[in-house]
């Protein structure tokens, strides 16, 4: 006998209510650059009505008043929560701009003056026989000798540096690596007087005369400890698995090291080492007391004194007369365009040798 089951009309589903969200209010996008409209407002306002005439003061005015209005608008109409977010944003923000005005106006001051006399025959020319309070002659003599001075540098420090980082990551334990880490970490921060003070103490020991190879020796003690730190961090970074299947299919250590590790922190090394060469590219003490700087164009590192565009820079620059100002802002120009050919150059080789990891 079977028992039929009798259901009544279903009750209908409860009405969905007004979603609730944690904050019932916030402040469009468009609202931090409203904050910064009204902050530059007031800063000069205010500025103006203190009586400063000063733009580095109504710009910090303006920042502090970024932050406050920020953090008082938004906690009056988010909350507290939001207002805290919002103002560590804000002051990453005024950091920021902080650290790239300064950059951007060295950048326009440069270019600004440097292109007045920056030119082919510029380039192409050097200063021999021209008055240093003068208009004409060129930096081509100083571009020869940086160029040869930071190549033989670059040619002595790079293999040191290099062979230096890879006993230090795969060799080094004890007392020994200790000490050679305690001197990298020493040498890292000397100053580039130092250096040259070491350097002319050998000259004058060993009667030598001044030349372009003594300022490249003096800057490849410079070079040393940044291409091992780099290097040394970039090997710390090749996993171990790879270094553990090579050994395990009975490959020597050594040719590990060659074969795999270094490879696989190619890129990273040749960014280090880009930047080191950047880093003294623009040193002018070793090249004032080893190199003693010349206006005529001398191929020769290894015999005669050379020139090189920060020593040229700061020749022209003590000349005092309007050409020679000239010339030292377009030889400046000049050094900037080179490390920054360097650095994009790094740039593009890290990411060219880059491990892969998509599929």
């Amino acid at each position: 006998m079977s028992h039929a089951v009798v259901s009544g009309p279903k009750a209908a589903p409860p009405s969905p209510g007004p979603r609730r969200s944690l904050n019932s209010r916030s402040l469009p996008r468009w609202a931090p650059l409203g904050f910064a409209a009204v902050s530059v407002l007031l800063g000069v306002g205010i500025s103006l009505a203190a009586g400063w005439e000063s733009r580095v003061q109504w710009g910090l005015v303006s920042a502090l008043l970024f932050v406050l209005v920020s953090y008082v608008v938004t906690s009056a109409v988010e909350n507290r929560r939001q207002a805290k977010d919002r103002l560590a944003t804000s002051l990453v923000w005024v950091c920021f701009i902080l650290a790239v005005i300064p950059l951007l106006s060295l950048i326009w001051v440069t270019v600004s003056r440097g292109v007045k006399a920056l030119d082919g025959y510029f380039l192409t020319h050097s200063m021999a026989g021209v008055p240093g309070f003068e208009a004409g002659g060129g930096v081509y003599h100083a571009i020869v000798g940086t160029l040869e001075q930071v190549g033989i540098a670059t040619l002595v420090s790079v293999p040191i540096g290099l062979l230096t980082a890879v006993y230090l990551v795969e060799y080094g334990k004890g007392a020994l690596a200790k000490a050679v880490t305690f001197f990298v970490d020493v040498m890292t921060g000397i100053p580039s007087i130092v250096a040259g003070l070491f350097l002319l103490s050998i000259m004058l020991m060993f009667d030598l005369q001044p030349s372009g190879l003594m300022g490249a020796l003096a800057l490849a003690i410079l070079m040393i400890p940044v291409v091992v730190r780099s290097t040394e961090e970039m090997l710390k970074l090749v996993p171990n698995e790879l270094r553990e299947a090579s050994l395990a299919l009975g490959v020597p250590k050594w040719r590990t090291i060659v074969k795999v590790v270094i490879p696989t922190a190619l890129g990273g090394i040749t960014t280090g080492v880009m930047l080191a060469i950047a880093r003294i590219a623009g040193e002018t003490a070793p090249i004032m007391l080893l190199v003693f700087g010349t206006q005529l164009i001398n191929a020769n590192p290894f015999d005669g004194a050379q020139s090189s565009l920060p020593f040229y820079i700061w020749e022209q620059y003590r000349v005092g007369s309007e050409a020679s100002y000239d010339r030292a802002w377009a030889a400046a120009l000049v050094l900037i365009a080179f490390v920054m050919i360097l650095n994009l150059v790094a740039r593009g080789i890290a990411r060219w040798k880059a491990p892969q990891t998509g599929r």
